[in-house]
């Protein structure tokens, strides 16, 4: 039933269909190259049709008990719980992620649709005093209507989910389009288990499309009022301009280039633990990822030996192997350009302590160190297995490099004292940052988002609702109000 024969198609007002497009999306298994399936893609006019779907379907759902709402959400659960092995195929072989990461992700999924169950009950409204005698001031929290949902590739499932649950959830209809290297984890696999959920139809819409086919149709269509965009900040800030012109709501996850730090006082084993976790989860393929581990000078050399050991016995290779840390980057591209980040990194003076030969897709994991100050690799995301080590001097040049990005998602400090840890964090400009911990959380209940080129808004908790909703104030008169003339 979940296989990519039969959810490489489009799902537009509750059909299931091929798009009308001239050309194929191949969706390929980055590990082995096999084709995996073909998606005709989705024209401007299916997006239009999408669109138009979730505009007729909403205002019903809006005003079905929020309790039936929250049922869908439920059943929602108890199929991914249900088809859980099949789902794990389905990650291992589209976006190349470990049988430890495809049980990450779906223990993310689990419980951000058990949070989901809450937010349809979430909304409540106010009855606000007047200046006016006899009047009562009534603040309604509405849905905002239809939501346009673009998710990425890196853990497509969740991070589609986790807008599209909430947004259904509290009243909206959405447009989902997933990445075209995760149509079906991203997209059309989570239209089937909403429609097995009972979502009614034209309220969920998946379109497998491209901007070489649809432009900025999917950002400018007139239905939409609110965009939940998970990428880069390059194309985030096309979103937002776009959205921005049309006056649209925004929610921007973006990129990040996190640093872990590691104090003079810190547990150097247990850090070590959380920094390569940290960096090589995913192939590092993680906005929240450490790109960067600081060190104090104290510590460098003992953290270094340990840090560059641990790495070493991670083992690299078929993703479906429950022994295998390391597998392969998403395409053939992004193995490229992280193979070419180290060259240059490299010749620009830092020195790998452990460097593999790329094969195909897959990228060993590197370690580098000694890097130059001002270097472009130190600033930049990466989005592939690489460490760069960074020692420091005292807090105050830990804070320093820290900030010294242009982004600022996550982050993490290592120490023995928790209020110095703190008082660090506290200096460092990201949305999240974790103490005596990975880069590496997100949690339903807490908030989530960046700072800087990281990304505008947040989702998570009373965020969601937020996001998700609009306020209405409607104002009653009891009685004669007075006029002045």
């Amino acid at each position: 039933m979940l296989s990519f024969a039969d959810l490489a198609q489009q799902y537009i007002d509750g059909e299931w269909r091929s798009g009308s497009g001239s050309w194929d999306i191949i969706d390929f298994n980055p590990y082995n190259g096999d084709k995996l399936a073909a998606v005709t893609v989705a024209t401007v006019d299916e997006v239009d049709q999408a669109y138009r779907a979730a505009e007729r379907a909403q205002p019903a759902w809006a005003e079905t008990n929020p309790y039936a709402r929250r049922q869908v959400i439920e059943r929602m659960i108890k199929l991914v719980e249900e088809h859980e092995a099949e789902i794990a195929d389905l990650i291992m072989a589209e976006l190349g992620g470990t049988r430890l990461k495809a049980g990450f992700e779906l223990m993310l999924v689990k419980e951000m649709l058990r949070e989901a169950m809450n937010w349809a009950l979430s909304p409540v409204g106010q009855i606000l005093p007047s200046m006016t005698d006899g009047k009562e001031n009534r603040v309604y929290r509405l849905p905002v209507g239809t939501v346009c949902v673009i998710s990425p590739f890196n853990f497509p499932l969740f991070l589609s989910i986790k807008s599209v649950a909430p947004a259904l959830a509290l009243g909206n209809a959405v447009v989902l389009k997933p990445h075209q290297n995760s149509p079906v984890t991203g997209g059309s696999l989570i239209a089937r288990l909403f429609e097995l959920a009972g979502l009614p139809k034209g309220l969920l819409n998946v379109v497998v499309t491209d901007i070489a086919e649809i432009g900025d149709a999917l950002i400018d269509h007139p239905v939409p009022q609110l965009i939940s965009f998970t990428g880069s900040d390059k194309v985030g800030r096309h979103v937002a301009t776009v959205a921005a012109a049309n006056f649209k709501r925004c929610v921007l996850e973006l990129g990040g280039n996190s640093a872990l730090i590691v104090l003079d006082d810190a547990d150097v084993d247990y850090a070590v633990d959380a920094a390569v976790f940290s960096r090589y989860v995913h192939q590092g393929q993680v906005c929240m990822a450490a790109n960067r581990v600081l060190v104090d000078r104290r510590l460098e050399k003992e953290f270094t030996e340990k840090f560059v050991a641990k790495v070493k016995t991670l083992k690299v290779g078929d993703p479906t192997d429950p022994g295998t840390h390391i597998g392969p980057l998403i395409n053939s591209n992004q193995a490229e350009a992280v193979t070419t980040l180290i060259d240059e990194a490299v010749r620009g003076g830092a020195t790998a302590l452990l460097r593999g030969e790329t094969q195909g897709n897959i990228v060993p994991p590197t370690v580098l160190t000694g890097i130059p100050e001002g270097s472009a690799v130190l600033g930049q995301e990466i989005f592939g297995p690489v460490a760069l080590i960074i020692p420091f001097e005292g807090e105050d040049e830990a804070v320093r490099l820290a900030n010294d990005t242009p982004y600022g998602l996550s982050g993490a400090v290592h120490t023995a004292d928790t209020d110095r840890g703190v008082r660090v964090a506290k200096r460092i400009r990201t949305g999240m940052i974790h103490i005596n911990d990975s880069t590496i959380a997100d949690e339903p209940i807490v908030s989530f988002g960046g700072e800087k080129s990281s990304g505008v808004g947040r989702l998570n908790g009373e965020a969601t609702v937020e996001a998700f909703t609009t306020t209405k104030t409607i104002s009653v008169q009891h009685g004669r109000s007075p006029f002045p003339f």
